[in-house]
């Protein structure tokens, strides 16, 4: 028998049994690993968390996007006698992920709000009845007194906390439907807790744990480092000549362009569409049927760039995203990390751009005040989005800065566009002087446009009513640009020397900083300003590719093994990652293995895939002419 031929039988009396223990199948991570969901070896760190949760100790794992955190609670789930119960916080990510594990011969059930009441009905006689390993439920589901009555009739080997950021006050995703899980450890006190997130610091990371944790516990942190992304900040100059020089390399890559509002998501998906480039536009002003028909054709098409607003994106498992844009200023370095880590699941190379101006931080500013009484949050949230704006405007490695608000070290990456093309600093004493003296003079009443109208010397009418043309700042700064003058301003509201005051409609103040400056107690350091003169076009990049070199005839079977992939998808009413990812696509067209036995080498090809779908790739590899 070969090991194929092993594996398909051992996936066999898995199925039939529905368990991992009693069908023969060896309680061990690697064999449950290779044997179900068609992987050779763990990524760093899984073995470790699996260890801990099938030992009963209860774990807080703050894994990077794309790190593999659900084999962590997956394996166990699968290799216990009992159910798992998985908090997940959206329908869509339910549903993908349960098609996933059926896909693997895992049975696995979820009840939603989006079900008819009969399959809700059949999901819980399967639970029932000892047919399913995983419940996946949302917080408002599982914290019903109906739903906690009768799952107390069971014997609940864990509980799984995904998103687990959302369960914390101090994280940037609070959900109060969340925090009601911290009732969880007293009505299950002899059950294992198992929390997830990519997102989150210590204290947000010591506050989940105190709250799901009915006892002492592990919190281990994997790292926030995502070494395949691409890291790149620009100031905003003209958005669509940015987007369209962003995009130039990427025909055929599917990705994501985030926006601030509904219209401005709108406005850029038919620009797109325009360009000739396949854009969908999703945002929640639509309705729940439309933005799951986008949301579907994003998972299951090639070559969607999806434009979308933050309600696009928490646990979207679609692997081969090749780049993430924002078009706006994201509202806080977690809230960017999280975005940007959709990009590049499938480890391989993928690029991110975030363009941001003024007015990105007075909205950002103006959301934060509009947010609530709670004066500490609010300055929890100014905090937050300073340390971005400290990241947008740094000079040294993007990546070192991103690391270190995460309390990681790092060497500079050499991957990113300031250890590409590094800044170079000068000294801007005496602009900033300008600029200082100009919102000084005008009363501390005026934003960016008007004082830069001063400083630059514009005979326009406010300029002249208020007489600002008599002023000693007035026309001090002709030598520079408008553009300049938008930049250098960006800088000193990054630095700490200019604040947006959004009750005086985003007004220019000086803080004390900007004082001493003014003062001429202090100098100001700048990033050399780059004004463009006209659109440029960049060369095409080839970090953009896949990790296997293919030629031009794998290239061609690549793209056949993608549509026959697609066709299995939408026959099976499922992502078409759900079939195959495109790293396993990728590596058949690269091996173009003839045999099954040699299908089943290919990672990501379980038995229970080899099974449904085997033979058929494998015609179609054997059809096809090397």
């Amino acid at each position: 028998m070969t090991g194929s031929d092993t594996r398909r039988s051992i996936l066999a009396d898995f199925c039939k049994s529905g368990d991992g223990q009693g069908s023969g199948v060896p309680a061990k991570p690697e064999i449950t690993l290779q044997d179900v969901f068609g992987f050779s070896a763990f990524r760093p760190g899984q073995r470790k968390i699996i260890d801990q949760l099938m030992s009963g100790n209860h774990v807080l794992a703050v894994m990077p996007t794309g790190g593999g955190k659900s084999l962590c609670y997956q394996i166990p789930a699968i290799l216990s006698d009992d159910l798992t119960i998985v908090v997940s916080p959206l329908v869509a990510l339910m549903d993908d992920q349960v098609a996933a594990l059926r896909a693997n011969g895992v049975k696995a059930v979820r009840i939603h709000s989006g079900m008819s009441r009969e399959e809700q009905v059949d999901a819980w006689r399967t639970i029932r009845n000892g047919d399913c390993k995983i419940l996946y439920l949302s917080p408002e589901r599982l914290m019903s007194e109906r739903m906690l009555t009768a799952l107390e009739t069971f014997s609940i080997a864990y509980f799984v906390i995904d998103e687990a950021h959302c369960v914390s006050k101090w994280g940037v995703s609070f959900r109060p439907e969340y925090e009601m899980l911290s009732q969880l450890k007293d009505r299950f006190p002899n059950s294992t807790f198992g929390a997830f997130t990519a997102t989150a610091d210590k204290a947000t990371r010591d506050d989940i744990a105190h709250k799901l944790f009915p006892g002492p516990g592990t919190i281990t942190v994997q790292g926030f480092d995502r070494p395949n992304l691409r890291l790149a900040v620009s100031a905003k100059t003209g958005w669509r000549r940015q987007l369209m020089t962003f995009l130039d390399d990427k025909s055929g890559q599917s990705g994501i362009v985030y926006c601030l509002s509904r219209k401005y998501t709108e406005e850029v998906a038919d620009y797109l569409n325009e360009e000739g480039i396949k854009a969908i536009a999703y945002h929640a002003g639509q309705d729940a049927d439309q933005r799951r028909l986008s949301q579907d054709r994003f998972m299951s098409e090639d070559a969607v760039v999806m434009v979308a607003t933050i309600a696009f994106g928490m646990g979207i498992d679609k692997p081969d995203i090749r780049f993430v844009c924002h078009l706006n200023l994201p509202g806080s370095v977690e809230a960017y990390y999280q975005e940007i880590g959709r990009a590049g699941r499938d480890g391989a190379p993928a690029e991110t751009l975030m363009l941001f101006g003024l007015d990105d931080i007075r909205m950002r500013r103006m959301f934060i005040d509009q947010d609530g009484d709670d004066d500490a949050h609010k300055l929890r949230e100014h905090k937050r989005l300073d340390s971005l704006l400290a990241y947008c405007e740094a000079a040294q490695c993007r990546r070192q800065t991103l690391l270190a608000y995460f309390d990681e070290e790092s060497g500079p990456c050499g991957n990113c566009d300031t250890c590409l093309n590094p800044p170079v600093r000068v000294d801007g004493t005496k602009q900033a002087q300008m600029i200082l003296s100009a919102i000084y003079r005008t009363g501390q009443f005026f934003g960016a446009a008007h004082i830069i109208d001063v400083v630059r010397g514009a005979q326009n009418q406010k300029i002249i009513e208020r007489g600002h043309d008599q002023l000693p700042t007035f026309g001090v700064g002709k030598d520079h640009s408008k553009p300049y003058w938008q930049a250098f301003i960006r800088q000193m509201v990054a630095g700490g020397i200019l604040t947006i005051n959004i009750q005086k409609y985003g007004c220019l103040e000086m803080t004390e900083q900007g004082r001493q400056i003014l003062r001429g107690e202090h100098d100001f350091e700048f990033r050399e300003i780059q004004v463009p003169v006209k659109p440029e076009r960049r060369k095409k990049s080839r970090t953009t590719g896949p990790a296997l070199e293919l030629s031009s005839q794998d290239d061609q079977l690549l793209a056949h093994l993608k549509a026959l992939r697609l066709e299995l998808a939408r026959s099976r009413n499922v992502p078409a990652y759900v079939v195959f990812p495109d790293s396993t696509l990728i590596e058949i067209a690269a091996k173009r293995p003839d045999t099954l036995d040699r299908l089943s080498e290919i990672n990501g090809v379980g038995p229970k895939k080899l099974q449904d779908y085997g033979e058929t790739f494998l015609a179609l590899v054997n059809e096809t002419e090397a």
